[in-house]
């Protein structure tokens, strides 16, 4: 068969599915509004924007360079790297044009990154006592002590179904079908052994969610409507976000200003609080799905900012 014919419509498109499928749907969407946006700024403009020229994306790139963040600017490029790849255009980051640019803007307006507060175990606590016997209540506390103890983050907590979860003697085990670690849905099992005070035990907390919800089946974590009915509804993960936002303002938590509390907040605190506890890393690694131990020693390396300091030794 020559290698000019053309293959039908429906392959084509069965591999597009596929393809698109490689990235998770919050990267999509993402990608999809940066694309917009760099459209929008191309047609405002006069110029191409598929394919750009370099020195149009440079252009670009200086044009939002004070607005956003550090972050925000990496991920646009991203999805104007990938709109090209995807058309078969050629691309690359590495063009002088682009490279310098994006140095440039990163030496002049480069500042921290803000990075999520730790939500520690002193915090969690204080998170937890707000959470009262209402349905809201006994929902929050529930799901803010399994994404403390199972490290997860909000989209694998919004995810959790009821056949995910198994009670044992000791406490309960949980499913995560697949995590951002795990796009190719191999699925891990995670242990989450009961805890030492009611109060903050997750799997009593997570017992009685259960009982007083009536889930049986499906999602765990659902809505509550403000006449206190139980919706078969899962909760949305920017709903997780929300819900944290006003326990924090309840418990009247702070943080500086280079850090934010959020969702990832709990994860962070795990990790920080096993590391101090003397978990090894492999064992951390193992239950926060981590695959890249350098991310997971980001999390410790703060946490033993002060107390390993070399500032300490110096007989201050």
């Amino acid at each position: 068969m020559s290698e000019l014919t053309i293959l039908p419509a429906a392959d084509l498109a069965l591999a597009a599915d596929y393809a698109r499928q490689a990235l998770a749907p919050a990267t999509l969407k993402a990608y999809a509004a940066d694309w917009a946006e760099f459209s929008t700024w191309c047609q405002q403009k006069g110029v191409s924007a598929l394919p750009a020229a370099a020195t149009t994306v440079a252009a670009y790139l200086a044009s939002i360079a004070i607005s956003h963040a550090r972050s925000t600017l990496r991920r646009r490029l991203a999805a104007i790297g990938r709109a090209h790849q995807m058309k078969g255009v050629a691309w690359t980051t590495s063009h002088p044009a682009i490279r310098d640019t994006l140095a440039g803007i990163f030496r002049r307006h480069g500042m921290p990154q803000r990075q999520a507060a730790a939500i520690g175990t002193v915090e969690l606590r204080q998170l937890v006592a707000t959470c009262h016997s209402d349905l809201a209540g006994q929902r929050d506390r529930a799901l803010l002590l399994l994404a403390f103890a199972g490290a997860l983050r909000r989209s694998e907590l919004v995810a959790v179904q009821r056949e995910h979860i198994t009670f044992t003697a000791d406490g309960m085990k949980l499913l995560i079908p697949r995590a951002k670690s795990d796009q190719e849905g191999q699925g891990v099992e995670l242990g989450i052994p009961r805890g030492r005070k009611p109060e903050t035990c997750p799997v009593r907390s997570m017992e009685a969610w259960l009982r007083t919800s009536g889930c049986a089946y499906g999602p765990v974590f659902r809505k509550v409507d403000r006449w206190g009915t139980v919706e078969r509804t899962a909760l949305h993960p920017y709903a997780v976000p929300k819900l944290l936002a006003r326990r924090v303002a309840l418990a009247k938590l702070s943080c500086t200003e280079l850090e934010r509390l959020s969702a990832h907040g709990l994860r962070a605190g795990f990790i920080t609080e096993a590391y101090k506890a003397g978990a090894r890393d492999e064992a951390i690694m193992a239950h926060s799905r981590h695959k890249d131990v350098r991310t997971m020693r980001g999390y410790v390396r703060r946490a033993k900012l002060v107390a390993e300091s070399p500032a300490g030794l110096v007989g201050l």
